[in-house]
């Protein structure tokens, strides 16, 4: 699983003393502009999953002060993060609770796709951004019809498996973390000839090197986003999906039918069930699929 930057263009508020900065402009006039940009301030103390982060190291300070300025000027981005955190986070937190993990985990979700079903330059696919090969290791499908990786319950449990595999084998949740990005062989390797297991420790891969702490970043701004100046109403927060569920245990000769006759369309379905990747499910193999077909009046507003 790649860390995917999310490199959107932030957008900077501006504050102008000008009082008509756009007559100004036709004129060709210089007029000042007066912007403040602060660095983030982070905890006296931090951890993750349980795991006490070295706030006395200066490059751990550091390097979270550098993430946590990167995403606390995405403007746009992290707007509609904090959108998409209304709707998702009590469901994966759930998921990841039930299966053992420390809710903590949910902000690498966030560091890996933003809480959108989106597609890596690697093919690193779905909200953990797992390759198709590792999907198909922790028993998601993956093929033309259905990709798992984007169905929510399904790729957080797989994820979950990883994590636990990586933790018995490493002994923290920190290196767990970190191998989900680099792999546990690299990571495996790395602690033999560097002679160390601590994350905080040791030397990695750029990317992998900020890949806890963005997550950790994502933890610190999304716990109060008005200290960090992003101040959204309760009304603009996206509310989780209302649903019945429709088991599939058959062939689906075409969604758009399927969707039509449970009083909705292709459109709101694939909205709701972003593992389906055709306009129809052959199903071969006789799998049984939940389809959340999305309840009747919730569409409007």
């Amino acid at each position: 699983m790649k860390l995917r930057l999310l490199l959107f263009v932030p957008v900077l508020a501006f504050c102008t003393g000008a009082g008509n900065s756009a007559a100004a402009a036709a004129e060709g006039e210089i007029t000042q502009v007066e912007q403040v940009v602060k660095v983030p301030a982070i905890p006296r103390s931090l951890s993750f999953a349980g795991e006490d982060v070295p706030l006395n190291y200066f490059d751990v300070k550091e390097a979270i002060q550098r993430e946590l300025m990167v995403i606390s000027y995405w403007h746009a981005s992290i707007t509609y993060i904090i959108q998409l955190n209304n709707r998702y986070k009590d469901e994966i937190k759930s998921l990841l609770k039930e299966e053992g993990l420390h809710e903590d985990f949910y902000y690498l979700c966030i560091a890996e796709s933003g809480l959108q079903p989106v597609v890596s330059p690697a093919n690193a696919g779905g909200y953990w951004q797992f390759l198709a090969g590792t999907a198909k290791e922790y028993k998601l499908v993956v093929d033309e019809e259905v990709d798992e990786r984007y169905n929510i319950e399904k790729s957080t449990r797989a994820a979950a498996a990883y994590f636990k595999k990586a933790y018995a084998e490493f002994g923290t949740w920190t290196m767990a973390a970190a191998s989900f990005n680099i792999g546990i062989s690299n990571v495996r390797y790395r602690m033999k000839v560097q002679s160390l297991k601590n994350y905080y420790d040791m030397q990695f891969p750029e990317e992998t090197a900020r890949y806890v702490y963005r997550a950790l970043a994502f933890k610190i701004l999304l716990q109060d986003p008005r200290r960090f100046g992003f101040y959204i109403g309760a009304e603009d927060l996206y509310k989780p999906l209302e649903y019945t569920e429709v088991t599939v245990k058959g062939r689906v000769e075409n969604w758009s039918e399927f969707a039509a006759k449970h009083n909705t369309n292709f459109k709101m379905l694939k909205m709701y069930n972003q593992w389906i990747r055709s306009n129809k499910l052959e199903n071969r193999l006789n799998r049984t699929y939940v389809v959340k077909v999305p309840k009747e009046g919730t569409r409007e507003q």
